[in-house]
């Protein structure tokens, strides 16, 4: 593979000059398969998991774990019988475990606790090491945390966002994405996002490659059902900017560098954003999660992970963690009467497109620096080259600093080393790869070199 240094200059070429001759960050049109795939996504199917999953009464995290009928631990082997009936049809493909662990006594755990994820893998056919998860909570909740006898329904909150994961392990089981998929059904999110921060640690024990991971909390409808207007086409997208498990000294460099809008969580952003399906639109928020909140996707952010959570456009907090009663003729509790199946098989579209897109396209650039070694208004940039055995090259990207996407590309060819003539001073950089067929990964922020 060559690292030749390519320097992208004609002539007594200017700033304005390469920027002419750079193309717009182009979207990504979905590939056949992907299409047949979005079109398999059944609301139905979804509707039927929801309503199951509220059948259990509770599945508060400290209920009961050995009826067969009531509580969380019906609901773990409901999810887990049916994702390994989805994995049948996978040809061996895709594994499914119980992911089970002690959780000792915590503010929210007054005696030592099981916890248990249930976790479908689908391994990549191509480059299996690198790995993609969505995850939704089943567990839930009423109005005191800790009340684990009451009816706790959690159609919303968060029996939709497992229903937007088993729907994607059905459909995906039959196919044969390039990279290793993980679709989990986490438990103890109410409690502490206890079950997730096993899941993340587990991985970062393992040296896991997760280049992305997505959290799907409350996302059953796009009606908040108190007079506002009904918004089925939108879903939030939560993406942190500053990485939580940021050093002091990559926050030093930050600081002399800019890049707060940079971070792999944002550039994560910026992808889902580009591969939305035509009939949703992605509202992507700059915030780690909703104000002085958060989901399932923290523990992943914690190990430096890139994360993102999905979210509904506007919650209504009669139906969040709420006891099921009637005050004033208002209903309160998180019915399924609340959700709306359709939309939220919308959500699983945008998921599906995320997913598939991710997998499918070569992986984020590793090792991405802009030199320092000398001061010049021109910018050179170095990193890894990729082995996938169908990559094709990478393409620069750059935007203004005050611009909130990617707004110039410019290929590059099968390189580790480009040389433009764009001072650092003025705009930002990135570097993604992109394969034969034109499937481009997310972008990769430069930091200086050392």
């Amino acid at each position: 593979m060559s690292t030749r240094r390519t320097f992208l200059v004609a002539g007594a070429a200017t700033a304005a000059g390469v920027a002419a001759s750079a193309a717009p960050a182009r979207a990504a049109a979905p590939d056949r398969e992907l299409r047949r795939i979005l079109k398999e996504i059944d609301p139905a199917r979804i509707e039927a998991i929801v309503r199951k999953l509220v059948s259990f009464g509770t599945r508060h995290t400290l209920s009961v774990q050995d009826d067969p009928v009531r509580g969380i631990g019906a609901a773990r082997d409901w999810i887990f019988a049916e994702l390994t009936r989805y994995a049948a049809a996978s040809s061996g493909r895709m594994t499914v475990e119980l992911q089970s662990f002690i959780q000792p006594v915590s503010p929210r755990v007054p005696v030592p606790t099981r916890i248990t994820n249930v976790v479908a893998t689908l391994r990549g056919s191509v480059t299996p090491e690198r790995i993609y998860v969505v995850t939704g909570h089943y567990d839930s909740r009423v109005t005191d945390v800790m009340d684990a006898v009451k009816d706790a329904p959690g159609a919303d909150d968060d029996a939709s966002g497992v229903a937007v994961i088993m729907e994607l392990a059905r459909v995906l089981a039959t196919r044969e994405p390039e990279s290793t998929l993980v679709f989990a059904a986490v438990a103890g999110e109410e409690q502490g996002l206890y079950g997730s921060d096993h899941m993340a640690q587990q991985y970062k024990d393992a040296g896991a490659d997760i280049q992305a991971m997505f959290s799907n909390d409350i996302v059953g409808t796009g009606n908040a059902h108190d007079g506002t207007r009904n918004d089925p086409r939108t879903v939030r997208l939560f993406v942190e900017g500053v990485p939580t498990s940021e050093t002091a000294a990559e926050a030093n460099t930050r600081k002399s560098t800019g890049g707060e809008n940079d971070g792999p969580s944002r550039q994560l952003g910026r992808f889902v954003k580009d591969v939305e399906p035509d009939d949703m639109n992605v509202r992507v928020v700059w915030r780690r999660d909703r104000y002085l909140r958060g989901s399932d996707h923290i523990s992943f952010l914690l190990r430096g992970y890139p994360a993102a959570r999905f979210t509904e456009p506007r919650e209504n907090f009669n139906h969040e963690h709420q006891d099921v009663r009637v005050e004033n003729g208002v209903q309160f509790g998180d019915l399924p009467e609340f959700c709306d199946f359709g939309y939220i098989a919308r959500v699983a579209r945008v998921n599906a497109s995320a997913l598939w897109s991710l997998a499918q396209a070569p992986g984020t650039p590793k090792g991405v620096v802009i030199d320092t070694t000398q001061l010049t208004n021109a910018t050179t940039l170095r990193w890894q080259l990729g082995t996938e055995p169908d990559l094709a090259g990478y393409e620069v990207v750059w935007r203004e600093t005050t611009a909130s996407d990617w707004q110039h590309s410019l290929p590059v060819g099968k390189v580790g080393t480009v040389t433009i003539d764009l001072s650092k001073d003025n705009v930002f950089f990135g570097v993604r790869a992109v394969d034969t067929t034109g499937h481009r990964s997310p972008a990769a922020a430069p930091k200086p070199s050392s």
